[in-house]
């Protein structure tokens, strides 16, 4: 395919925000043969069980949305991303958008800057940096005046 991938989420409450899935598969290993359209069917910020996700997210300078988010707006985002046990929001936690899926997750900033935000510490990255996450409750957080950019792919694990 060539062309804008059709399955874009945007977020209401973080104007800016923009997840595009580019590829998903069911399961491991991948059938590589005659597959089903990779960008339709439920979406979900996890891969299904056995399967992989690939994509794309764009975070918008938190300055511009994080205090006009609360626990309604963060669950309407993932509802809307079929994911509605992921969010780990409290009142406590430090970040609004935290969350918590059972994935093994490779992350790599293409643009700009972001702190990933962990329970006890944070990292700050940039452009061409990597994070392996597992299993990890985690958000990430743009603290810079212009938007980052990170690609994802997502692997069902177990632990």
């Amino acid at each position: 395919m060539d062309g804008p991938a059709p399955d874009v989420r945007t977020d209401p409450a973080r104007p800016g925000f923009a997840s595009t899935r580019i590829w998903l598969t069911d399961r491991t290993p991948a059938g590589i043969g005659d597959v089903k359209d990779p960008t339709t069917g439920k979406h979900t910020l996890e891969p299904p069980r056995g399967g992989s996700l690939c994509r794309v997210v764009t975070f918008p300078p938190d300055a511009g949305w994080k205090a006009k988010v609360g626990a309604r707006e963060v669950q309407n985002y993932f509802a809307a991303m079929g994911s509605p046990s992921a969010s780990t929001y409290s009142p406590r936690v430090p970040h609004p958008y935290m969350q918590k899926t059972r994935t093994l997750d490779f992350c790599l900033v293409l643009e700009g800057e972001i702190t990933l935000v962990l329970d006890t510490q944070e990292v700050q990255l940039k452009a061409g940096d990597t994070v392996v996450q597992r299993g990890t409750n985690h958000a990430w957080s743009n603290r810079s005046g212009k938007p980052c950019v990170i690609v994802y792919s997502l692997h069902d694990a177990a632990g």
